[in-house]
């Protein structure tokens, strides 16, 4: 898949599942991985942007495998970011569906429905 795809959709991924429940890194980057093909160096980047910009806060918890992890928790502000993405990321995506599916004779002579 191509990368600017990718990168303008992560964080609209990464905050829908935070607004779901709290989740720790690996899990995040587990489940996006099993719907869109990531790395798991890109996720942890945006995790720090966007933990920075205010739109979710971590705390620890005791793991019964290993050390304690850092989980995430979606903020208000979190939340209303990513209802303002969601509303872009839908519209957006309408708008390509209805020129990836205007008639070949209307993209001949310019047209496009509204």
């Amino acid at each position: 898949m191509n990368t600017q795809f990718k990168k303008g959709a992560l964080a609209l991924c990464v905050l829908t599942i935070l607004s779901r429940k709290d989740c720790y890194g690996y899990e995040l980057v587990q489940t996006i991985s099993k719907n869109i093909d990531v790395a798991e160096g890109t996720i942890y980047p945006l995790l720090r942007r966007l933990s920075a910009e205010g739109y979710f806060e971590t705390y620890l918890l005791e793991s019964t495998g290993g050390p304690p992890r850092k989980y995430y928790r979606l903020t208000q502000k979190g939340h209303s970011y990513r209802n303002e993405l969601e509303t872009e990321w839908t519209n957006f995506s309408a708008g390509v569906s209805r020129i990836l599916t205007i008639p070949d004779d209307e993209k001949e002579k310019g047209e496009m429905k509204s």
